[in-house]
């Protein structure tokens, strides 16, 4: 029988968290957590990990067709950009390309998309071998090697062959490391590549459906793994006790590298963070910035909320206005809209309740795009001019930061539709509690 918040709390109260005791209960929790520490909350939060077991429980993984309709997709936007390949080595890129996975060093191992719509593998001579199984293991049959060897280096080999194939003007996934980077330059020269954001911009920034089911799953269960782990919070925790609750009930649901940030009290104050042994009292806020990913797609959700005694009155009123903000933020949210407007939305409303203009309260940009990373283009800073187009994902998340004070933030995804947006999850509703409701 799933657990609720009261039955949550229950069963620490008869755990040896509590032992029957208030004070113990109460007691401050240590920074390392120990194994038996861990595996109290493998059983707290048993009840997800039996719901992630069930069948469609989320959508499947990425699969081999649909890479190679990317390559597709991609060649056939080259002409466009002014480019005839694009290269990206190991990295986010790649994976979206081929979902092929290969460790960086100074041998460089790349994949060279053209636009005739066929591909070259950049590969050291001795790891051919090993990259031919990786690609055939992605369903990449017959790939088309450049191979160099150890005392030539893969720059000459490779601009030879792009010669060959009449390939003149290359973009660089702004992902590719300097030395790669201007050394292909060096030897096809440099007038003629250049970084293509813009071939980012145009692909994996604009997310097709399947990628949109992933990252709404993922961001589904990021929620609900926070309200789960709220209900087992206790007075006297500190953020790394709160941050590994958190971090334990999104693994129960089946998310993988997942990461949080447990800030408290005037430690929220810090976007980043600061003083994670600052402990929960009466009237504190508790901010988790967290997320983890569901087959390589990410989540990113914040939840600021007061989870024992009666706030100051000044914390509340933030939490509603920042809540306002980013509602203001969203409304904004169209194809069409640089990704500054959205950004001057939300900083108006902040501005307006009287917590000062610019960088005042809200101290960073609105938000990052999101995808296959954490953090990706575009992003809604208040100098961008990107434009919006449908399938972009981004994270909203304004905030009001009161040094030596508290701080709140509220982050939510959105996703850019046809007729304006739409988010994942559901919004964050009161500043008692992160359980989202409606």
């Amino acid at each position: 029988m799933s657990s609720s918040g009261l039955s949550r709390r229950a069963w620490l109260a008869a755990t040896a968290l509590g032992c029957g005791c208030a004070a113990a209960r109460h007691a401050p929790q240590p920074a390392n957590q120990s194994a038996e520490e861990a595996a109290r909350e493998r059983e707290l939060f048993a009840d997800l990990a039996r719901d992630a077991k069930a069948p469609g429980f989320a959508p499947p993984p990425i699969g081999p067709d649909e890479h190679r309709a990317r390559r597709a997709r991609l060649a056939a936007l080259l002409p466009s950009l002014g480019l005839d390949a694009f290269v990206c080595e190991p990295g986010p890129t790649l994976s979206y390309l081929s979902g092929v996975s290969w460790g960086r060093s100074e041998r460089l191992f790349a994949l060279c998309v053209l636009a005739d719509g066929t591909s070259l593998w950049i590969t050291p001579a001795f790891e051919a071998p090993k990259a031919k199984q990786k690609l055939a293991k992605a369903g990449i049959e017959d790939a088309a090697l450049v191979e160099w060897h150890e005392h030539e280096y893969a720059f000459a080999p490779t601009s030879a062959e792009l010669a060959r194939r009449r390939i003149e003007r290359i973009g660089f996934d702004p992902q590719l490391r300097l030395f790669a980077a201007d050394g292909l330059a060096s030897v096809h020269g440099r007038e003629r590549c250049r970084i293509a954001r813009d071939a980012l911009l145009a692909t994996r920034a604009r997310k097709d459906a399947h990628e949109l089911a992933l990252m709404r799953r993922a961001s589904e269960l990021t929620q609900r793994a926070i309200a789960a782990a709220a209900d087992t919070l206790e007075p006297g925790m500190n953020g790394a006790a709160v941050a590994a609750r958190m971090r334990a009930a999104q693994q129960a649901l089946g998310l993988t590298d997942v990461w949080v940030l447990a800030l408290i009290g005037a430690a929220a104050a810090f976007p980043h963070g600061d003083h994670d042994e600052v402990r929960i009292g009466d009237g504190d806020v508790v901010l988790v910035d967290t997320g983890g990913a569901l087959h390589g797609y990410q989540s990113d959700t914040t939840r600021t909320w007061v989870p024992f005694g009666a706030p100051h009155a000044d914390v509340v009123r933030a939490w509603q206005t920042v809540r306002s903000a980013q509602q203001a933020a969203f409304e904004v949210v169209r194809p069409g809209v640089r990704c500054r407007d959205v950004d001057r939305a939300a900083r108006a409303v902040i501005e307006a309740a009287g917590y000062g203009g610019g960088y005042a309260a809200l101290t960073h940009r609105l938000g990052h795009g999101i995808g296959m990373e954490g953090h990706e283009d575009p992003y809604f800073d208040g100098g961008s001019e990107v434009e919006l187009h449908s399938g972009m994902t981004l994270s909203d998340e304004p905030g009001i930061y009161l040094y030596g004070r508290f701080g709140i933030r509220l982050e939510d995804i959105v996703v850019v539709t046809d007729g304006g947006a739409d988010h994942f999850g559901a919004w964050p509703r009161d500043w008692r509690s992160p359980r989202d409701v409606g």
